[in-house]
């Protein structure tokens, strides 16, 4: 074509370009040698060019394309110019060259072209400037249902479905008709208000209008439906649809995991005969949701074993899961899964690694990660303030709180049950009440009953009881059992047996069958002398066939045996041994100083988690199993004594071998709620002699 002069004929020059620039067979480096080498190329010639560079993924090169036409100055731009590079705008999200590049729209007077119309208010929408959008089409005068879809799932997909809804109405005044587009957005606007009733609507409107119900709108519709509690209604559809696709069966999965009936939604995926990310993601998160976070951790490395790369949302789900079974090894590997393959530490991965390392024992490295993270919201700050209060770390929580509010976060109740916590952990009556006063003063917020059960618990074991028993009859709502349990134990630990009566009998009514409170009480009266009120109380149970329930515990470790034996209930005469010298250390002077006194409490010191965390120090004079972590998790209706720690599979360090031992442990006391406690064995010298202990932490 050079050699015969063709090159220089508009019409040739532009097939060749075309063919070089879209089919197949496409060479854009040939393409832009012969877009240069034209004499004034005609704007067919920089469009083709620029199409194949924005077809093959090459968006900068294509704005420079564009550029280049400017300069070269013999052609201008046209009404298809503009379309492709408002592409490359909402593509790669360049709000200001967008901006640069309408400004020529609206010089050279293209702003009246329908298509161009569209594409500038589907570039605006891209990259977040909804007002601008907006204003671009209140103002035109070529609007078309194009442009009205655009900008309802603009507003759609920026959270906002209520200004979706209002476009819809606005649509229906103008008697433009909808479309299937149309219809998915709206029906994703109420997926998100999860309004069962307008979505119901907007179903009955697409049966009544006559449009198909395409597999894309069947799975809005299903998602709808799921987001609203109305699985029957998802399912229905899902059964008449021929054509299931991978999304499809995924909606069904998360919505069979939602309700419960994960059985179901495993054989969904099972079946799946290809298992992208996104279906893999859905059945670990119904695993996690269910609180079956080991069935999760291994679908996570079966996944891995097949070969699907996990992603951000993978991570989340299994930090997730490592936070339910305290397991810091696994969520140590994930973190640095998630730094080696350079996801981006947003928001939610960034607070699911607070709350994992929070959770599992390392508030460390959960607030190394926190000052890390390049943006926060205000559930990144309810976890860390929700972990320093779980580590008993009161101030810094209040700190962290303050923190907050300066920096214009809005604190929810979760916020508050963590604040809370803290200040009931740390023995702040004062702070506490202007919290709780302020959740409904200045942040609008009702509190709820765990809320009042925190500020129960803090004034109970202040020794506020007759305060926390005046709060318990003003609450608006009735007290449960958790409330009125916080009262009685106050009673114990200060010995009030006139409110802890009253407090017990509330307890009785509302759960007569539980033995745990029966037996509480018997033993309240019995250390104050009450024998005859105690026989009562034993023979009230006996008379209502009320029976104790034992306890029962287990135990999970990952490190081998190395040497050495193990305590349990099986090896007797250890144990009698350990109980023998526990005795003769508890009439030492020194022996309480071990303890923190205020963070744990007397009745801690005389119970439970006294004689567990006093075993272990007691253990390391035997030659035991050394173990780096040690989770326990108890379901206890019984007398918390020494008899518990009978039930314990116990390893601990060997005295000649120093180590910092974290011990949880996970107690549902009496059925009336979960206590978290925090024992940390920092050194053993080789002479055995303890040179800091850190304090014991209790949370609900």
């Amino acid at each position: 074509m050079t050699i015969t002069g063709l090159i220089s004929h508009g019409f040739a020059s532009s097939r060749l370009l075309a063919f070089c620039a879209i089919s197949e067979s496409k060479n854009l480096d040939y393409c832009t040698k012969i877009l240069f080498n034209v004499q004034n190329p005609n704007s067919f010639s920089w469009n083709v060019a620029i199409r194949g560079f924005l077809e093959t993924a090459k968006m900068r090169e294509a704005v420079d394309l564009y550029k280049q036409m400017l300069r070269n100055g013999g052609t201008r731009p046209d009404n298809f110019t503009y379309p492709l590079l408002f592409k490359v705008c909402a593509s790669l999200g360049l709000r200001f060259l967008g901006y640069e590049i309408f400004g020529h729209v609206l010089k050279l007077g293209f702003d009246v072209d329908m298509y161009v119309h569209n594409a500038v208010i589907h570039v605006f929408v891209s990259c977040g400037d909804l007002g601008l959008a907006c204003n671009v089409f209140d103002e035109s005068c070529v609007r078309n249902l194009v442009s009205w879809n655009s900008l309802i799932n603009g507003f759609v997909r920026s959270g906002f479905p209520r200004e979706a809804i209002r476009l819809f109405r606005d649509m229906q005044l103008e008697r433009v008709e909808p479309d299937e587009v149309t219809m998915i957005g709206m029906v994703s606007a109420c997926a998100q208000l999860e309004d069962l009733n307008l979505g119901r609507e907007i179903h009955w409107y697409i049966s009544e209008s006559g449009l198909t119900l395409t597999v894309p709108l069947a799975n809005a519709l299903m998602d709808m439906y799921v987001k609203c509690g109305k699985l029957e209604a998802a399912e229905e559809i899902f059964d008449s649809m021929v054509n299931k696709t991978v999304v499809s069966c995924t909606t069904m999965i998360v919505g069979y995991a939602k309700f419960g009936f994960l059985d179901i939604a495993r054989k969904i995926f099972d079946d799946l005969p290809e298992k992208y990310v996104v279906p893999w993601n859905a059945i670990i998160g119904g695993y996690v949701q269910a609180k079956r976070s080991k069935e999760a951790l291994a679908l996570f490395h079966e996944m891995q074993a097949t070969g699907i790369k996990p992603d951000a949302v993978t991570t989340v789900h299994c930090l997730s899961a490592c936070s339910q079974l305290g397991a810091l090894d696994d969520g140590i590997w994930i973190h640095r899964f998630i730094e080696k393959e350079n996801f981006n530490l947003n928001v939610v991965l960034g607070t699911a690694l607070v709350d994992m390392y929070a959770k599992c024992g390392n508030i460390a490295k959960a607030l190394q990660v926190f000052h890390e993270m390049p943006e926060r919201n205000s559930l990144t700050y309810t976890a860390i303030i929700g972990g320093l209060a779980l580590h008993g770390k009161a101030l810094d929580a209040i700190s962290y709180f303050s923190e907050m509010i300066g920096v214009g976060l809005m604190p929810d109740e979760i916020t508050f049950l963590g604040i809370l916590s803290a200040c009931c952990h740390g023995g702040l009556v004062d702070e506490g009440r202007k919290y709780f006063a302020q959740m409904s003063s200045i942040f609008r917020l009702s509190p709820k009953l765990k809320h009042y059960s925190c500020m129960v618990d803090l004034l109970g074991r202040s020794g506020l009881l007759e305060e926390a028993e005046q709060l318990i009859r003003s609450m608006p709502m009735a007290a449960d059992v958790v409330v009125w349990g916080a009262l009685f134990f106050a009673c114990r630990l200060h010995g009030n047996v006139s409110i802890g009566e009253r407090a017990a009998m509330k307890l009785l009514e509302l759960d007569p069958q539980d033995s745990g409170i029966y037996v509480l009480l018997a033993n309240m009266y019995r250390d104050s002398n009450m024998w005859e009120e105690a026989g009562k109380v034993r023979k009230m149970m006996e008379e209502r066939g009320v029976e104790k329930t034992p306890g029962c515990s287990s135990i999970e470790w990952k490190l081998p045996l190395s040497y050495g034996k193990m305590v349990s209930a099986d090896n007797e005469a250890a144990f009698i041994k350990i109980r023998k010298d526990q005795a003769k250390r508890e009439k030492k002077e020194d022996y309480l100083s071990w303890w923190d006194p205020y963070s744990l409490g007397e009745e801690l010191r005389r119970g439970a988690f006294g004689t567990v965390y006093k075993m272990f120090l007691e253990m390391g004079y035997h030659n035991l199993v050394p173990v780096k972590r040690l989770a326990t998790e108890l379901n206890l209706r019984i007398e918390i004594e020494m008899r518990i720690a009978r039930r314990l599979l116990c390893r601990v360090q060997h005295p000649n071998h120093p180590l910092k031992m974290p011990f949880t442990l996970k107690v549902d006391v009496y059925g009336l709620g979960v206590l978290l406690i925090e024992i940390i064995l920092l050194q053993r010298s080789a002479d055995n002699q303890i040179s800091k202990v850190d304090k014991a932490i209790l949370t609900d």
